[in-house]
């Protein structure tokens, strides 16, 4: 098999994504009533979005409900091989149908076109060709069709999946901003995401309390608040006069103590804490409370609720919670 060159394969892959730039910069001129029409259909439905598509245009299809499902829209794939034998059960009367198919006449989708109809599912296809079968049955229809493929052969779906793919961003994110989703909407479809993490996850999910939580008092000597660190391992501890917080001593104090010469046998842990110390609320947003460690350039928070102590976190806590 002979190799070509390297200016020979930089050049077909320039070629290619000059074509499928420009195969997406002519939707744009095709954007009109059929594309907001296509909008006010999904945002009427009463039941959930079901998309389908053969072979590539399959790929695609998956593709864009997923998206959908994740951006406000409920949707799920159905495969139309499998639709004609029994899975067509899942589409129902309260649906809408989007179905892609460059040709517009792929066998397996056309097939199933007569039982959509009797449901009386709207139905908005994608295609390449607007004369089409599917394309003319449908309640609407999006032209995504490509002058020709990025293939050298002009052969494999290639522009003309880009443009299905970047159509489907299209109609995904116009109805997110119809429907006003927020990213936190967002978030709680992705729970075990960063984004997730950063817009779901308070502080009081992952904070040290209760047993877990190093308090000293401020009348301990140094050394008894060294142990306390040492036995509950966050690099800190809390410094309490009575049930008030009054500081907080930090593996950085116990730093500063030694460049200054203190006696550590002799000193008490008054004479040597941070005063008052950076409290956050327990209700903070995790990903808040990593801004304002960065901010500070400190690595351990106490937590508060109504002015009260009751919890503590460092650095590695937002490390193994996913924050960062």
């Amino acid at each position: 098999m002979k190799i070509d060159s390297h200016e020979k394969l930089l050049a077909t892959a320039q070629s290619v994504i000059d074509i499928e730039t420009a195969a997406v910069q002519a939707l744009k001129q095709r954007l009109g009533d059929d594309f907001v029409k296509a909008c006010e259909t999904i945002i009427a439905c009463q039941g959930r979005v079901v998309v389908t598509g053969m072979g590539k245009s399959g790929h695609i299809g998956s593709k864009l409900a997923a998206t959908l499902a994740s951006t406000g829209t409920p949707a799920f794939f159905v495969h139309p091989g499998e639709a004609s034998h029994g899975d067509l059960g899942m589409i129902t009367p309260g649906d809408v149908v989007i179905a892609l198919s460059n040709s517009g006449e792929t066998a397996e989708i056309v097939t199933i076109l007569p039982l959509i109809k009797r449901m009386q599912a709207p139905l908005i296809s994608l295609t390449g060709n607007p004369n089409s079968t599917l394309a003319t049955e449908s309640t609407v229809h999006l032209d995504v069709g490509v002058e020709k493929e990025a293939c050298v052969l002009d052969l494999a779906p290639t522009a003309s999946t880009t443009a299905a793919l970047v159509m489907g961003d299209a109609l995904a994110v116009a109805l997110l901003d119809a429907r006003g989703f927020t990213p936190e909407d967002f978030a709680m479809s992705h729970p075990g995401g960063s984004l997730g993490k950063r817009l779901l996850l308070r502080v009081r999910d992952i904070m040290h309390s209760g047993d877990r939580l190093p308090i000293s008092s401020i009348d301990d000597p140094l050394k008894e608040a060294l142990m306390v660190m040492t036995a509950k391992g966050l690099g800190m501890t809390a410094i309490m006069d009575g049930d008030q917080l009054k500081g907080i001593f930090t593996d950085g104090d116990l730093r500063r103590c030694f460049e200054q010469g203190k006696d550590l046998q002799s000193a008490n842990v008054r004479d040597v804490m941070t005063a008052g110390g950076v409290c956050v609320p327990q209700d903070t947003l995790a990903a808040e409370a990593l801004t304002l460690m960065e901010e500070k350039k400190i690595n351990a928070l106490l937590v508060t609720d109504n002015n009260k102590l009751v919890g503590a976190l460092n650095m590695h806590d937002l490390l193994r919670s996913g924050v960062m």
